[in-house]
């Protein structure tokens, strides 16, 4: 499993960063979700290893203030693989800030699993939070997060953000 995850890597790629937040509608043009993002968001595509299953991840992000808002997006072989898919993406953002998870919850329906954990942790000394919501439906998954110095992280924006989260 990679060490350092997609969308840390992505935002470091981003150079644009405001403290200012200019909320974008975003229709993902190779998979079936939009969302609305608090700054101009870019996209990378790169193989990534979840687990023992790889799969190439559109991850699309932007960053403000520290914060990062990302939405990851991939599609597995066969959809029964999706609910052990979005564990390994949960797990895996978690190590690469250190975190201790405070808060997981889980559902599963004949449509789809998903998974919404809240983490904290430390990254160069800097206190961390990880909040997130996973969905695997059909073949396809997603991670919708929001990472970044935990004393930089707007719980009103946080809240506009996912909730803005819809599965066409």
């Amino acid at each position: 499993m990679k060490k350092i995850s997609l969308a840390l890597m992505l935002a470091a790629a981003l150079s644009a960063c405001s403290p200012q937040y200019d909320w974008r509608d975003y229709r993902s043009s190779d998979a079936p979700y939009a969302v609305l993002f608090p700054g101009k968001p870019a996209s990378q595509t790169r193989s990534i290893q979840l687990d023992t299953l790889a799969v190439n991840m559109t991850m699309t992000a932007a960053e403000v203030n520290g914060v990062i808002f990302a939405v990851g997006s991939a599609q597995v072989p066969d959809a029964a693989q999706g609910p052990a898919a979005i564990e390994a993406m949960k797990t895996a953002l978690v190590s690469n800030i250190g975190a201790t998870v405070t808060s997981n919850k889980s559902s599963a329906d004949g449509k789809q699993a998903t998974l919404d954990v809240e983490a904290k942790g430390s990254q160069n000394g800097e206190a961390m939070r990880l909040i997130g919501h996973f969905v695997a439906r059909d073949k396809r998954i997603y991670q919708v997060i929001v990472m970044g110095r935990d004393k930089n992280i707007v719980q009103d924006t946080v809240e506009t953000y996912l909730g803005s989260f819809k599965l066409n």
